[in-house]
C-alpha cells in the first residue's frame, strides 16, 4: 500500500508518462531496458510498485555495501557477483524452484554503454525456470516507461532475439548515446562475430 501510494505520488509529478501495457498476471522476468541511466532503476521501481508487482532485482554488489546494503535489500534488489554471474543464475532459479513468488527485474545491457551485446542471465534464468518475460522500457524520445508484452520464451535465441529487437527498436532510453542493441554473445558467436 506504502510503495503503490509512493509510485502515485511519483507519477503525479514526474515529467515521464507511464504508458503500455498491464502488470503481467504471474510472475516473469522483467526486462529493464535499454538500460542507460541509473534513473532507469527509479522509474522501473515507480512501474512496479504503480502495478503493484512484487519485484526482485539484480544489482551489482558494490550497491550492497555499507548503509546502502540494507536499503538495496529492502527495495528488492539481490547482489551479483559479476566474477561468477552462474551463481547469480543458479540462486534466483533456486528460489523460485522453492516456491518464492514475484517478479524480477533484470537489466541485461548495463548503464555505461560500449556493450556489442546484452547479459543473457535473463534468457537463462527465464528457460530454466519456465518464466515469461515480460518487456520494460523506458524511451526519452517521447518522456515514456511502461511495461510491453509479456510472452515465453521459445529455446530458439535468434528468433527471441528478434522478437525483442523489434519491440526494442525505437525505445532510446535515458541516455541514448549508451544505448546497446539487444543482442546476446551466443547470436554473435553463431554469426562468427
Amino acid at each position: 500500500m506504502v510503495k503503490s501510494l509512493i509510485a502515485r505520488a511519483f507519477w503525479a509529478c514526474s515529467r515521464w508518462r507511464l504508458v503500455g501495457g498491464p502488470a503481467p498476471e504471474r510472475p516473469s522476468v522483467l526486462i529493464g531496458a535499454p538500460h542507460t541511466s541509473n534513473w532507469d532503476f527509479v522509474l522501473m521501481l515507480a512501474i512496479a510498485w504503480r502495478n503493484r508487482i512484487d519485484v526482485h532485482w539484480l544489482g551489482k554488489k558494490s550497491l550492497f555495501r555499507g548503509w546502502r546494503g540494507p536499503l538495496m535489500r529492502r527495495l528488492g534488489g539481490i547482489p551479483v557477483d559479476r566474477s561468477d554471474p552462474s551463481r547469480v543464475v543458479d540462486e534466483v532459479i533456486a528460489r523460485i524452484d522453492a516456491g518464492a513468488v514475484f517478479g524480477l527485474v533484470v537489466t541485461p545491457d548495463g548503464t555505461r554503454g560500449g556493450n556489442d551485446h546484452w547479459k543473457s542471465g535473463f534468457y537463462r534464468i527465464a528457460r530454466a525456470t519456465g518464466l515469461p518475460v515480460t518487456l520494460g522500457y523506458v524511451d526519452r524520445t517521447t518522456m515514456t516507461t511502461g511495461l510491453g508484452p509479456t510472452f515465453a520464451l521459445t529455446g530458439d535465441v535468434h528468433a527471441d532475439m528478434q522478437r525483442l529487437r523489434a519491440f526494442y527498436a525505437d525505445k532510446a532510453g535515458v541516455r541514448p548515446e549508451r544505448r546497446t542493441e539487444p543482442r546476446l554473445r551466443e547470436e554473435l558467436s553463431a554469426l562468427g562475430v
